[in-house]
């Protein structure tokens, strides 16, 4: 975007990082590919769906439009959590996912990383979490990418404040991002940016990420709302192998 100062783009790094949909729009362009993070829940939720053989499509709205859009292409939609029935047990919610039969197509609406990963253009999307971090780091190496020559953009999704349309940065995304930035470093790849730096510092500090997860501010209003159960399918640490890259629009197991 032409009306993003250069100096914003960590240009310079083979590992990059930063927050939201501003901040996919700010790396994206020239990288060799962008990896979504939003811990609680979309893309945890994704891993789980890929893990069953479920192809997943991100949509950024759960309106009337989502299920048009899922009728289009034949696919079952994600409703509310608070709103699974037997007819349609599919939701944000990692851990109804995975006690739902697992559908061929599943379109997943989400504000954060779901619009996310429908608004990057022109390169390879990945979705990655606390589960399948490394699996993650392991197939950006094998692609020789994370490199000055072929950067890649580690976008922390955050959340949003109740009623508001601000972001609110989330811890677990941090920590998420933090862990794939972990994980490629382990594996050579970089440079780092000043920014990857700090998130590796901070994930390779922290004793028990689960506590910390299950304790922020997203974790909580989870477990007020009755889901505590989605923080712990989220914290299950590189539990999944799969590597869900956005395909043709969906969301497939690219290991």
């Amino acid at each position: 975007m032409s009306d993003i100062p250069d100096w914003s783009k960590q240009r310079s790094w083979g590992v990059r990082l930063d927050w939201g949909l501003a901040g996919a729009r700010a790396l994206g362009p020239g990288s060799a590919a962008v990896i979504v993070v939003d811990v609680l829940s979309f893309t945890t939720s994704v891993s789980v769906a890929v893990d069953a053989g479920t192809r997943v499509l991100p949509y950024p709205w759960r309106d009337d439009t989502a299920a048009e859009f899922a009728a289009a292409q034949r696919a079952e939609l994600a409703v509310g959590r608070s709103a699974v029935s037997a007819r349609q047990p599919w939701s944000l919610s990692p851990a109804a996912l995975r006690s739902a039969p697992a559908p061929q197509r599943l379109v997943l609406p989400s504000p954060n990383g779901s619009a996310i990963s429908a608004a990057v253009e022109g390169v390879p999307v990945l979705a990655a979490c606390l589960r399948n971090a490394r699996a993650v780091a392991g197939w950006i190496a094998e692609q020789g990418w994370g490199t000055a020559q072929y950067p890649i953009a580690i976008i922390a999704a955050g959340e949003h404040w109740p009623g508001q349309d601000l972001m609110r940065p989330a811890v677990e995304d941090w920590l998420g991002a933090a862990a794939v930035v972990s994980a490629l470093a382990a594996l050579g790849v970089g440079p780092l940016s000043p920014e990857a730096s700090a998130a590796k510092a901070s994930y390779e500090g922290i004793a028990d990420i689960g506590a910390l997860v299950t304790g922020c501010a997203s974790g909580l209003e989870l477990a007020a709302n009755g889901f505590g159960a989605d923080v712990a399918v989220a914290t299950e640490l590189e539990a999944s192998k799969a590597v869900p890259v956005l395909i043709d629009g969906a969301f497939a197991d690219a290991s």
